[in-house]
């Protein structure tokens, strides 16, 4: 008989465990199964691990693998017996395997749970994080073959391995027996094993871009020799940026006495291979299909990452987007990150790399503002509106088609960019909604996020971005963003005002606004825009055109010293004085600024009209000296600063900077998302909890659910009959209003006495179910008589019972029709839904969205945050209904969900609250195999 070692492979190839990683140097690699082919790369990988290092895996000298080692180490079943590989350039740089045993440690088949694993780096890879993504990776594996535990024998000297497990976050137990450290642990992951595979997402990804934007040495391929073009503008940027590392030219075309001659001062190479000193950042200007070689060049070089800028790929067509999927996958085989291809490139103001491999010929001044934009086309637009406003950035990155380095990317490294207080992206596609908006919400929490999301509304993917579909309209993916903390604008003119603000001055503490200036006009025109945008602006204070820069330094401060003022908006237009002078923009900056410094726990913003030069004096306000101190900012709270602070002398006002409008409803409208992010941030301190309810049965639930699905075969799912759907959504405290047939009109009266009256008789037809606007629905019937007349009137008006699918249901106290959905988007994950029934939600599109699971302060905030909201809390003396029962409902809903991926649709509709609890009349459930979560799985780039 065959042991499970002897069998040949029970399985095909499960390409699925393939996948691109990013490690913990911000370098890449591959894994995937280890096969019979790869015997010479087995022994190839072995002969370059060390002697120690060996002893440490077969706790003995091993200094070779015999031909029965080679072929158990690279023959698997795929199911007992498991091996994976991280390559570099093709070539093994780890292994990690696992066999399936029994409780005596014998090798074992299903139904065994537990297998030991063990785990092989080499030395030249070791301290990489190669080792804990390989574990992440062959965890999953072994939960997809059955596999609940895993068990390790290390060395206790092989303090490195035992802490790759310990470190992991699983549950463990570990013993000491003959010299060997035995290590046990659960692979179900936990909140903590969870918490550590983001920690080190985080910190992989973000490398991964700042070796990126902090290159020692940059090569541009395809410098041209006469001037022009892109990669020969790209070198000359590059020059006139100050680079502080390494540059060099390189072209194909050159002649073999190029290599070491100079162009524009810089060294000529015919290729990457021909330079002695290491490169980390290799910009590609080439036509597409020369890039294949350059980026072999680069990899078998060393080149650490890419900048692509040549076109002709996902934009141009099916074979672009083929020859762009090539791309990601060659360079990913040699470890490098690409941005691009057709990207507008990068920059890095910092003084000590002063990069600026772009095309924009321009540097940005230095400043605390970090820009993403997906097009080349609104990159230069937002860094010459950046410009004239006197803003400066920290970095920035144009990333084209956005094939491997994408915003969540950025989000990793801003978020513990010292030099980033801001960031601000411009999105035309989103490839990962629901990693996106975890990374925003962890953000947001110290940074803001300003996002402009651009083909909204067309519903048109850009050619050349791959993303997975959402069926999501923009209205919900906007409120989804806004739930995780993100600043959402309809323009990019939006978007740079609310960065100018929100990089310059601090949060406001609320929305209650000061209005003065030299224009009573303006002064109304700005009371009314803040009214508009949901803020509580204070009468204006009109200080006449006679006014002096002095009187404007005089009433400023005033108004910051109020406390029942959170922030102030300065109106000026041009003034002429008593000698007929106009009065230096300058001046008026100087005593603006003067009176901003003397309050700084408060934002202030200028409405210029015709003040030629304010606008800049201001904006010139934040030195850059490097003994200056910081400026406050919207990273710290309005409520850490110290209003009582010492007076600055005069040179110090000059860190304040001031962000000046041409529009009064543009200032108003960053002020506004200013005032409504610092709120999110204040209710994102205190969460709130997802509550537990003692009459929830899930485990009832999981198991009706599996029954069901059992009984279809349909792959797409099942929509549940109504009983199915009634006795689903009662194990989780939803009990539905019960409605019987009724097929003729002595069925109805029948069901009427079963039920007791008064009664309702509505039509379940689709096209006039939940349509009482359309005589569908008789209510209020009190008696038999009345019944049947009803049931004459509805099949007289609208056909025969067979197709209106009359039913009688008993009536429920009156009070407000709502509507409760849950849908689970592939894209987005699950999402709960409110409005109120009818044209609010319909027509209107009045409702309120939030990822799954809600906790109670969400649905709170879900309730009170529609249009309509008035009208539940007692509208024009109308009486209050019960939200809290409504919240409680919401909270149900949301539990169902997330505790039953199987759930993938749900909608109670109508939910009337009335004044006292509330009633569900209508409800329908869909279920389906669960889709896949991408973001609980190991970690992974997106597959190409």
């Amino acid at each position: 008989m065959q042991t499970p070692s002897d069998q040949q492979d029970r399985h095909d190839y499960p390409s699925h465990w393939e996948a691109d990683v990013v490690l913990r140097d911000g370098g890449t690699a591959r894994i995937r199964p280890i096969t019979a082919e790869d015997a010479d790369r087995l022994v190839s990988f072995y002969e370059q691990v060390s002697d120690e290092s060996k002893y440490y895996r077969f706790f003995a000298p091993y200094p070779r693998l015999s031909a029965k080692d080679v072929h158990r180490f690279t023959h698997h079943d795929q199911v007992d017996r498991v091996g994976l590989a991280a390559t570099v350039g093709g070539e093994f740089i780890a292994t990690v395997r696992y066999d399936r045993i029994d409780e005596r440690g014998m090798a074992a088949s299903a139904p065994a749970d537990e297998a030991e694993v063990a785990f092989l780096v080499q030395d030249a890879h070791q301290g990489r994080g190669v080792a804990s993504t390989l574990l992440e990776h062959i965890a999953a594996v072994a939960r997809e073959r059955g596999i609940r535990r895993f068990a390790a024998e290390v060395l206790p000297a092989n303090t490195k391995m035992i802490k790759v497990f310990t470190d992991a976050g699983y549950q463990q137990k570990r013993s000491f027996e003959d010299g060997v450290v035995r290590l046990e642990f659960d692979l179900e992951p936990t909140d903590r094993s969870l918490a550590v595979q983001r920690a080190r997402e985080q910190r992989a990804e973000g490398r991964s871009v700042q070796r990126l934007l902090t290159p020692g040495s940059v090569a541009v391929i395809g410098v041209g020799r006469a001037v022009g073009g892109v990669g020969r503008s790209v070198l000359t940027n590059l020059r006139e940026s100050g680079f502080t590392g390494r540059l060099y030219a390189v072209n194909s075309a050159f002649g073999e006495e190029a290599d070491g001659a100079h162009i524009d001062g810089v060294p000529a190479h015919r290729s990457v291979a021909a330079i002695e000193e290491p490169v980390d950042l290799a910009v590609i200007a080439v036509p597409a299909e020369r890039v294949p070689q350059a980026v072999a060049e680069c990899g078998e070089r060393g080149v650490r990452g890419l900048v692509v800028l040549s076109a002709g790929y996902g934009e141009s067509g099916r074979l672009g987007r083929e020859r762009q999927r090539e791309l990601v996958r060659q360079a990913r085989s040699y470890g490098m990150r690409i941005i691009g291809p057709n990207a507008f490139g990068v920059i890095n103001t910092s003084p000590e790399t002063r990069l600026n491999a772009s095309l924009a010929p321009q540097s940005p001044a230095r400043g605390r503002i970090g820009l993403f934009t997906q097009s080349g086309a609104i990159g230069i637009a937002l860094l010459s509106g950046l410009h004239r406003r006197g803003a400066g950035l920290s970095t920035f990155v144009g990333s084209g088609n956005r094939a491997d380095v994408s915003g969540n990317d950025l989000l990793q490294y801003w978020f513990e960019d010292p030099d980033t207080d801001v960031t601000l992206m411009y999105l035309e596609t989103i490839g990962n909604p629901r990693k996106f908006t975890r990374l925003a919400r962890r953000s947001a929490a110290t940074k803001p996020l300003v996002v402009v999301q651009g083909a909204r509304h067309s519903g048109i993917t850009p050619t050349g971005h791959a993303v997975q579909a959402t069926r999501l309209p923009h209205a919900t993916v906007s409120a989804l963003l806004r739930q995780a903390g993100v600043i959402r604008v309809d323009t990019v003119t939006e978007m740079v005002d609310a960065g100018l603000l929100l990089a310059g001055q601090p949060l406001p503490s609320g929305p209650r606004v000061g209005i003065l200036g030299n224009s009573e006009s303006l002064g109304l025109l700005t009371y009314d825009a803040c009214v508009a945008d949901g803020l509580r602006p204070l009468p204006p204070r009109d200080l006449t055109t006679g006014a002096t820069p002095a009187d404007f330094r005089t009433a400023l401060t005033e108004a910051l010293s109020d406390d029942g003022c959170d922030a102030v908006i300065v109106n000026a237009i041009p003034w002429v004085g008593e000698d007929g002078a106009t009065t230096d923009p300058e001046t008026l900056a100087t005593e603006l600024r003067a009176a901003a410094a003397g309050c700084p726990a408060k934002p202030v913003a200028v409405v210029h009209v015709e003040l030629g030069g304010l606008a800049e004096a201001l904006a010139a306000a934040a030195s850059t000296r490097p003994d200056a101190p910081a400026p406050p900012t919207s990273r710290q709270p309005a409520e850490a600063a110290a209003p009582d602070a010492p007076e600055e002398p005069a040179a110090a006002t000059e860190q304040y900077r001031i962000p000046a409008y041409p529009a009064a409803e543009r200032a108003v409208r960053a002020l506004s998302e200013a005032v409504k992010y610092a709120q999110w941030r204040r209710e994102a301190a205190e969460p709130g909890r997802v509550p537990e309810y003692d009459d929830i049965d899930e485990s009832g639930a999981a198991g009706r659910i599996a029954e069901l699905l059992a009984k279809d075969d349909d792959p797409r799912g099942l929509t549940l009959a109504p009983a199915d759907a009634h006795e689903l959504l009662r194990r989780y405290g939803i009990p539905v209003r019960q409605a019987l047939p009724a097929p003729g009109p002595d069925a109805a009266a029948e069901a009427a006495r079963t039920l007791g009256y008064p009664v309702a008789l509505k039509t379940t037809a689709p096209h006039l179910r939940h349509r009482a606007d359309l005589g569908g629905v008789r209510l209020d019937l009190a008696d038999e008589e009345q019944l049947r007349r009803a049931y004459q009137e509805l099949t007289d008006a609208f056909g025969s019972p067979a197709e209106l699918r009359p039913v009688v249901q008993g009536m429920v106290p009156r009070g407000v029709d709502t509507v409760v959905r849950a849908v689970i988007d592939p894209a987005a994950g699950a999402v709960l839904s409110f409005g109120l029934a009818g044209a609010p939600s319909e027509l209107l599109g009045d409702t309120a969205h939030r990822l799954v699971p809600v906790t109670d302060r969400e649905a709170g905030s879900m309730v009170r945050s529609i249009r309509t909201a008035p009208l539940l809390f007692g509208w024009r003396g109308s009486a209050p209904v019960d939200t809290p029962a409504l919240e409680e409902l919401l909270q149900r809903v949301s539990r169902l969900v997330d505790d039953h991926p199987e759930v993938v649709a749900v909608s109670l509709e109508p939910v009337v609250v009335a004044q006292r609890g509330l009633s569900v009349l209508d409800a329908s459930v869909r279920l389906a195999p669960p889709p896949a979560r991408d973001d609980l799985g190991p970690r992974t780039l997106p597959g190409y």
